[in-house]
């Protein structure tokens, strides 16, 4: 199917009502139609690529919402066609919250930030879970990977980004070689004795942070 510019599927009648409360139906109408694909250009493409973070909103079967933050080293988002990125799921608090989200409701939202540039990235769509994905050898570490399809991409107003500098990328991301160090919340009385069997925390000699 060939891609095309996409008409937003929430711009529901509440928005419609704000949008005359404030008289921006005519700007709203232009955005979507000069600025919302539904697919990934080769602009996106290569700021998705520079990502070393992003958020992730799901929701489950009643609405009821969650926001999560996934890091990683710079290019964890891959771009996989003009319609497909896909991530690493990695270890995290064991609530799998946005995980079970996507099991009952496959609709995502993710937003992409640059903060040092003041750029942002939205794109929306519909993710599957994979734990025989081929791309999950490319992940040290990960527990599955994620892929989405691509219905809304458009890029944001920047002008409410608060400009900060990198002053260091997490020690506990897995990159291969030596495994991440454990962290500290794992090794506690109040979650030791729960942890999985085989989580790393386990071992008495594990690094911890």
């Amino acid at each position: 199917m060939q891609a095309t510019l996409g008409r937003m599927a929430n711009y529901s009648e509440p928005s419609r009502a704000f949008q005359d409360r404030f008289d921006t139906r005519r700007l709203a109408d232009r955005i979507e139609e000069r600025l919302v694909r539904d697919f990934i250009n080769d602009e996106d493409r290569a700021f998705i690529a520079a990502r070393d973070m992003f958020f992730l909103a799901t929701a489950d079967a009643e609405g009821r919402p969650q926001c999560s933050y996934k890091g990683g080293e710079p290019g964890f988002v891959r771009v996989l066609d003009e319609h497909t990125i896909a991530f690493p799921s990695y270890d995290g608090n064991g609530m799998y919250l946005s995980a079970g989200n996507i099991a009952v409701n496959a609709h995502v939202g993710l937003l992409f930030i640059d903060f040092e540039a003041r750029k942002r990235l939205r794109l929306n769509g519909t993710a599957t879970e994979r734990v025989d994905d081929p791309l999950l050898a490319a992940y040290p570490g990960a527990q599955f990977v994620w892929r989405v399809r691509a219905a809304e991409v458009f890029p944001n107003c920047p002008r409410y980004i608060h400009q900060y500098a990198l002053v260091e990328r997490s020690h506990f991301v897995p990159a291969g070689g030596e495994p991440p160090p454990v962290p500290a919340w794992k090794t506690r009385e109040w979650s030791r004795d729960v942890l999985p069997a085989h989580d790393p925390a386990r071992d008495p000699n594990a690094k911890v942070e």
